[in-house]
């Protein structure tokens, strides 16, 4: 069976935009079926990204030549956003010999799959469209003495297994080259572990594919950081150390620099194993209509999703890849709720308040309109109650040393809210704890007043004059989204999240989990 695997395990860190960060995407293909019977396939990636329906080429991999499991070193450099639903197109060619290009090549099948689930999960493995049969392993021929050497390096894994850490540039007919610099992370480097060892591999470049083996040599990040520049390793081929009694080495390599630049970013945090947690709370006040009017906003359309589904969908579609168990609290607020049909600004859409939560998006879709038949609109819109739930919650976080939960709270609205004291206080209390608060306006109302909730024209204090301790809120009316794609709306409302996760980590002085010593950003130069 073909599989191609993508391994999300780097960031760059923060470029010129505040909500943007890249991302070192790595492919490697196994069981290749042979499409010539003489000869193996000689294959290439092509990455390409979905834009408003199209698929679009990003990149694409060099060509390994005669491999039916190869290891490319072309690492993908994709532009994520939290924010937007980037889905992804890996396609698998066979490119014919003397042709890179993709015209005459054979199509050996492709995945898709989006970046935030490869972001969230760190590694993911899925079969090709198109299966084909396990290839053999290929031979290692003996070194020649006039070279066009190239150097690889690899990580060890804790299963025994190795991975491609970088591939340089092969420099023709030299025996002394001097390889160009290249940025490595210390998370892909050694898994954050200094003692972890490296194994780099020297070898005479051929165009047919079948390299001849130079030598090879072992080191440590901690090795490398400790001796940093002018540090000599002896490059050895142990067939010619068995065979030839005077055999030194087949050469030394020499590390010419090494920069070190620590810096965490939201991607840090996220596959250092931090959670999203999303709660939804939607409101259910009179002014929104009966339900059973197609007038009303919260009226079911059999075709017709409405604006409350349409935002609830938008932004829990991102938001779910980055929760584990996919099991999301839903509330409900200014409705009166049986059995007593009493006003509640904090009930349990599915009606159970020991357990509030829905299995994934759809399940909160399917109790938001099983709710509705049971309940009556009434009022008023006091959002302050919902934020102090989650609150709670987000407080017990707090007290913990590592970055193991982040919560975001969706609240959906049709007006204007009538707490806005005790709002203004739950803010700013909030703003202390791991916690984000999403507002979004639905329907024609004036939303004016809202925007002081989100603090970009000033900043939100409480009625006693305590100051936000950082910005939480993102407030977007729908009407103005209203003709555009789901993807904008979520893209809008969300764009402020990851800023606001690593502002509340950062000021916390908490490091991702498990990755005390993890430093971002590497230059690693042989």
């Amino acid at each position: 069976m073909s599989n191609i695997y993508e391994s999300a395990e780097a960031t760059l860190g923060f470029i010129s935009s505040p909500c943007l960060t890249k991302v070192e995407l790595r492919v490697a293909s196994r069981g290749i079926s042979d499409r010539d019977a003489l000869s193996k396939p000689d294959p290439c990636v092509v990455l390409k990204m979905q834009s408003h329906g199209q698929w679009f080429e990003v990149d694409r991999t060099e060509v390994i030549r005669s491999s039916s499991s190869p290891v490319f070193s072309k690492i993908f450099l994709v532009d994520y956003y939290f924010e937007e639903v980037q889905r992804l197109r890996f396609e698998l060619h066979d490119i014919s010999s003397g042709n890179n290009g993709l015209r005459d090549a054979d199509f050996l099948g492709a995945m898709e799959c989006t970046l935030g689930q490869i972001v969230s999960q760190r590694k993911l493995t899925k079969a090709l469209l198109k299966q084909g049969n396990t290839a053999g392993k290929s031979s290692i021929t003996d070194f020649f003495s006039k070279s066009d050497p190239f150097l690889e390096i690899f990580r060890m894994n804790d299963d025994g297994t190795e991975s491609l850490v970088h591939r340089t540039e092969t420099v023709m007919n030299n025996l002394s080259p001097v390889w160009k610099s290249f940025k490595v992370s210390l998370n892909t480097l050694c898994s954050g572990d200094h003692d972890r060892e490296l194994k780099c591999t020297v070898w005479d470049w051929d165009s047919n594919g079948k390299h001849d083996f130079i030598g090879e040599f072992q080191t440590t990040y901690k090795e490398v950081r400790a001796e940093q520049e002018g540090k000599q390793w002896e490059c050895i081929n142990p067939k010619y150390q068995m065979k030839k009694k005077n055999y030194r080495n087949s050469g030394v390599v020499t590390l010419n620099h090494c920069k070190i630049i620590k810096m965490y970013s939201f991607l840090d945090y996220i596959m250092g194993g931090c959670q999203i947690q999303f709660t939804v709370a939607i409101d259910f006040t009179a002014s929104n209509g009966d339900p059973r009017n197609s007038c009303s906003l919260h009226y079911i359309h059999p075709y017709q999703p409405n604006e409350y589904l349409k935002a609830l969908v938008a932004v829990g579609e991102i938001c779910q890849d980055y929760d584990s168990d996919k099991m999301f609290p839903a509330f409900g607020f200014g409705a009166l709720i049986p059995p007593d049909f009493k006003v509640s600004h904090d009930f349990a859409v599915n009606f159970d308040e020991d357990n509030p939560e829905c299995a994934g998006i759809q399940g909160v879709v399917e109790a938001y309109q099983n709710c509705l038949p049971k309940i009556q609109l009434y009022g008023p819109t006091n959002i302050a109650p919902i934020i102090q739930k989650v609150a709670s919650s987000a407080s017990e976080e707090m007290h913990t040393k590592e970055a193991m939960e982040y919560f975001i709270l969706l609240i959906l609205t049709d007006g204007v809210i009538t707490d806005m004291a005790d709002t203004r206080e739950a803010i700013v209390h909030a703003s202390h704890l791991p916690m984000s608060v999403i507002i979004v306006g639905v329907g024609n109302a004036d939303f004016t007043d809202m925007q002081i909730l989100d603090g970009d024209d000033g900043i939100l204090r409480s009625p006693k004059g305590e100051p936000v301790l950082r910005d939480i809120v993102q407030f977007v009316p729908f009407k103005d989204f209203k003709h555009a794609s789901p993807a904008a709306l979520a893209k809008s409302v969300l764009a402020e999240v990851p800023n606001q996760v690593v502002d509340y980590y950062n000021a916390k002085g908490i490091k991702p989990k498990c990755m005390s010593d993890y430093e971002s950003t590497r230059t690693f130069s042989p």
